[in-house]
C-alpha cells in the first residue's frame, strides 16, 4: 500500500467468507509518504484460515494505493498473481 499524501493513513481490512462471519476490522497505519506491505497472514489481531476462500476490504481514512498481490503456494509450482485494488465510493 502506498499512502502518497501528506497525512498519516489509518486502514482497515475485514476479511469476508463464504460460509461463515467475517472477521475484523484489523488495523494498521501508513505514515505519510511511505509504503506498507501487510502479509494478510499476519494481520494484527487476526488469523485469517488456510485453505479457505476469502475477499479483504480495505478502507482508509485518506486515499492510498493498494497493489494487492498473491502467491499460490499449495503446490511445488508456484504461481503468483497481482492487481491493483478497485476503489469504491
Amino acid at each position: 500500500m502506498l499512502n502518497p499524501g501528506s497525512v498519516e493513513a489509518r486502514v482497515s481490512f475485514t476479511v469476508f467468507f463464504s460460509d461463515s462471519e467475517p472477521l475484523g476490522p484489523a488495523d494498521v497505519v501508513i505514515p505519510p509518504r511511505r509504503i506498507r506491505h501487510q502479509n494478510l497472514a499476519k494481520l494484527p489481531g487476526l488469523t485469517v484460515p488456510h485453505d479457505t476462500d476469502y475477499s479483504v476490504l480495505i478502507e482508509s481514512d485518506q486515499p492510498i494505493v493498494v497493489q494487492h498481490t498473491r502467491l499460490d503456494s499449495r503446490q511445488a509450482e508456484n504461481a503468483i498473481m497481482t492487481t491493483i485494488a478497485f476503489p469504491g465510493e
